[in-house]
């Protein structure tokens, strides 16, 4: 793998040819992390679903709506992102006696996915 294109495995936080001829620090992934978000398909969903339109703030009955799933399924995938530290609580409500949680992805989580968008849409420059 890495002998044909030139770059050289890594892990977190290592350096790496950047394909440019340059080196390049790659960003540290929590492996534990990304494998409780991607254990099941609905978290995933759940995830892209929040990072729509440079992050959005949703409670888990708008993301049941939006998924078209039972609130329970959709409590329990929430609560587990939660506890990954994968999504964040911003705010509550209170809705006829019980609490309304909202969340969203982490705002370096957002600022990372809108920096890969902005270094994609950069024209390539002839060096």
């Amino acid at each position: 793998m890495a002998a044909q294109n030139g770059h050289k495995a890594h892990s977190n936080g290592a350096m790496h040819a950047n394909g440019n001829g340059g080196i390049a620090k790659s960003i540290p992934v929590d492996w534990e992390r990304l494998a409780r978000a991607t254990a099941h398909p609905l978290r995933v969903s759940i995830l892209e679903i929040l990072g729509i339109d440079g992050g959005r703030i949703l409670s888990p009955n708008e993301l049941c709506q939006e998924l078209q799933i039972p609130l329970s399924n959709t409590n329990y995938h929430v609560t587990e992102l939660a506890r990954a530290g994968l999504i964040d609580l911003v705010r509550q409500r209170q809705v006829r006696g019980a609490t309304e949680h909202f969340y969203r992805l982490p705002a370096a989580t957002i600022e990372r996915a809108a920096e890969t968008v902005l270094r994609a849409a950069e024209p390539a420059t002839a060096g």
